[in-house]
């Protein structure tokens, strides 16, 4: 395999949210949760724990790959064909939150699910951001 061949893409968003990292930080690592934004799941914020996400459109195969509470999450994302990691990264601001989430892996022969990936983050980010607007 070729240096090119090897080369992989990411998706990088990032949101500003009005909000300590700690409420951030609960929707991103409880089950109720991550159920409102995201999908099922039986997530645990544990290193080594594997899980699933379930959506109608099928499942991803997960495995908690870093945790640092109120700071970094990490977990790999595996689904039709596609072995990327997640990782999300908060920083506190002035404001609340610098919430930052990056999904690395994808190939050159993977455009359907790397375009699926940039128009989907943005749409479960705008949910992340209701469900942490509601937590007390």
């Amino acid at each position: 395999m070729t240096e090119t061949a090897k080369q992989t893409r990411s998706v990088v968003k990032e949101r500003e949210l009005a909000h300590p990292p700690d409420k951030v930080w609960r929707a991103l690592t409880e089950k109720h949760l991550i159920e409102d934004w995201l999908m099922q799941n039986d997530f645990r914020p544990t290193v080594g724990h594997s899980f699933e996400l379930e959506a109608e459109w099928g499942k991803v195969t997960c495995e908690v790959v870093a945790v640092e509470p109120h700071k970094t999450l990490a977990y790999t994302w595996q689904a039709h064909g596609l072995e990327s990691v997640v990782t999300w990264t908060l920083s506190k601001s002035e404001t609340g939150t610098r919430l930052r989430m990056e999904q690395t892996g994808f190939g050159k022969e993977q455009e359907q699910a790397y375009r699926g990936a940039t128009a989907g983050w943005n749409r479960f980010l705008d949910r992340l951001e209701t469900v942490v607007a509601e937590l007390d």
